[in-house]
């Protein structure tokens, strides 16, 4: 092992496999199960030995990469009452300032001024109006140009198309790629890359009422899609759409998109392995970057015979094909349809990834995973050359 690699993975796995989330606890868990007399230590003061500039170096960059992480868990464990679209995008504000990034927030009014219908009808039932945040970086001299894209489901109860009740509470998980893509871009600039990269993270809250959006309802996305609901709780692609097409509007060399999407990705590779789909090349390449980092990713197809499952009878496009099969794949198709052929694209599922519903296990931590924010940063600091 090198002394680079051996540094860098040492620390990550320290900062890692400390997270500790409290949340809204009166007081904080400190006594030790085993001897219920003594407090466990607060702070533990660690020492990473390196012999040269390379070990310092890669000390730096896991810290910044694991506090990405650890701000990105942090987000996605945050209770839903407290992050809310428009509070949610406050955050993203404050992220901003302190990494250097340059922010604009677009409200219900200016989205439906320009025409963000997947985005609103999304946000229709909900009595927090949705959100649409741009965030980018842009160092001097930078050739290359990387768009992000994350969905920002703050709460997912399915709307119309309501889910069960049990286990809903972790659908405050339902950000969980919007708050990969935040904390990715944060870790890009504290790393300086030198490539451009803009960040579109669409926020909405997925509720029932007089209001929301009902299945069979028609839609025009951004751009001009229009889109018939079939489901309501496939709410996802309806609002990465929106992004998609304009992040798609400024020419990218490339777009990387990622999202708690399909249950079907679960089915398929199971909780701790992301599906990969999209252009060949960028696919391969986020699927092997996600290996290399330790979040586990397979690329996957994009299936021609679904384009019939797509049609519908009184729209472009449909969301849903209300069958068993290739669920996780029809979610890729409906979303390839937002880019232009020109735009390399990969789309990650890290619905069973971004959140561990069972018991720790190594550096992974109970519920929020931060995943695939290291897939994000080593797949982008690849593109930057």
């Amino acid at each position: 092992m090198s002394t680079e690699f051996g540094a860098g993975a040492v620390v990550e796995g320290l900062l890692l496999g400390g997270y500790v989330y409290n949340g809204l606890k009166s007081r904080a868990e400190t006594l030790d199960e085993d001897n219920p007399d003594e407090e466990l230590p607060q702070t533990t003061e660690v020492s990473v030995v390196g012999a040269d500039d390379a070990a310092r170096e890669a000390f730096e960059r896991a810290v910044i990469v694991a506090e990405s992480v650890n701000l990105a868990r942090d987000l996605v464990n945050t209770p839903a009452n407290f992050l809310y679209p428009e509070s949610y995008a406050g955050v993203m504000g404050e992220v901003a300032q302190a990494a250097g990034l340059d922010v604009e927030v677009f409200d219900e009014a200016q989205l439906e001024q320009a025409g963000f219908g997947g985005i609103l009808a999304v946000g229709r039932g909900s009595a927090r109006p949705p959100r649409l945040v741009h965030l980018s970086w842009a160092p001097e001299g930078a050739s290359r140009s990387v768009a992000l894209v994350g969905k920002g489901i703050t709460f997912d109860t399915g709307g119309i198309s309501l889910k069960p009740g049990s286990g809903m509470e972790d659908m405050i998980s339902d950000m969980g790629g919007s708050a990969a893509q935040l904390a990715a871009l944060a870790a890009i600039a504290r790393l300086g890359l030198g490539v451009r990269v803009d960040a579109w993270l669409p926020l909405a809250e997925n509720m029932p009422s007089g209001s929301a959006t009902r299945p069979g309802d028609v839609i025009t996305h951004y751009g001009g899609i229009t889109s018939e609901v079939i489901n309501t709780d496939a709410e996802g692609r309806l609002v990465l759409a929106d992004a998609i097409a304009r992040a798609c509007e400024d020419a990218p060399d490339y777009l990387i998109e990622t999202a708690t999407l399909t249950g079907a990705q679960l089915v398929a590779l199971g909780a701790r392995t992301a599906g990969v789909m999209g252009s060949d090349e960028l696919r391969d390449l986020v699927a092997d970057a996600g290996r290399t980092v330790g979040e586990q990713a397979w690329a996957m197809p994009l299936l021609e015979e679904q384009e019939d499952e797509l049609k519908s009878p009184i729209a472009d496009i449909r969301n849903t094909h209300n069958a068993r099969t290739g669920g996780m794949l029809f979610a890729g198709l409906y979303l390839s349809r937002f880019v232009p052929e020109d735009v390399e694209w990969a789309h990650i599922d890290v619905a069973g990834p971004a959140w561990n519903g069972g018991g720790a296990h190594g550096y992974t931590p109970k519920r929020a995973t931060g995943a695939p924010v290291r897939t994000v940063v080593e797949a982008v600091t690849r593109l930057a050359g």
